[in-house]
């Protein structure tokens, strides 16, 4: 008896990068939400990885993680960058509290066979979804902030990498070393590329005084 076979679509580097960069967009608009940068009045619920994801509704929060993304995603497929960074940084001392990072490896050998690994789109999204739950629940260990915080995005590129002008030097947005924890979280792979996902943080009281 012929055994009945199911064709499963092959994740493309281009599809991967797609995958990729929509991670980064939902991860971003997460901790914006569940660490009160922006009134929750500013956000609208969407659903996503079966979850109900809070996505910022700001048009120019909007526009700026547009452009952003927009960017980050031709590097991704390009395979020109290797971090990306979300720092967040205290209104008031201008120190780093947060620092949000994603490290992004491409498997260059897959992409230059035929060799795929062959993961279903929604095998890689359950595994997002794990990542999205323990964004969701840092609120329990990471410090309490009600003061005014802003953040930046950062990208660590190939010296290569095609750099458009809007986007300047930085350093490199680092929570000060004696007073920083890090917490390792989940990570996913496309079976083209990896993203592993950490956040360290300042020990303190970020409450208005």
């Amino acid at each position: 008896m012929l055994k009945a076979l199911q064709k499963r679509k092959l994740i493309t580097l281009k599809g991967s990068a797609e995958l990729v960069t929509e991670f980064f967009d939902y991860s971003i608009n997460s901790i914006l939400f569940q660490r009160g940068l922006y009134p929750p009045e500013d956000f609208k619920s969407e659903k996503k990885y079966g979850l109900n994801m809070q996505m910022i509704s700001d048009d120019k929060v909007k526009v700026y993680l547009s452009r952003i993304l927009s960017q980050v995603h031709n590097w991704v497929a390009s395979g020109k960058i290797s971090k990306l960074i979300m720092a967040v940084t205290s209104c008031d001392t201008r120190d780093v509290i947060e620092r949000w990072q994603f490290n992004i490896k491409l498997d260059e050998q897959t992409v230059q066979t035929t060799d795929h690994k062959n993961k279903d789109v929604e095998t890689i999204q359950q595994e997002i979804g794990a990542i999205m739950r323990q964004i969701v629940a840092s609120v329990t260990f990471l410090p309490m902030i009600t003061a005014p915080c802003t953040f930046n995005v950062l990208a660590y590129t190939s010296l290569d990498a095609d750099v458009p002008d809007s986007w300047i030097d930085s350093d490199a947005k680092l929570v000060d070393p004696d007073l920083a924890q890090q917490v390792q979280l989940r990570g996913f792979t496309t079976g083209i590329h990896q993203v592993g996902t950490t956040v360290s943080y300042k020990l303190g009281d970020f409450t208005k005084k």
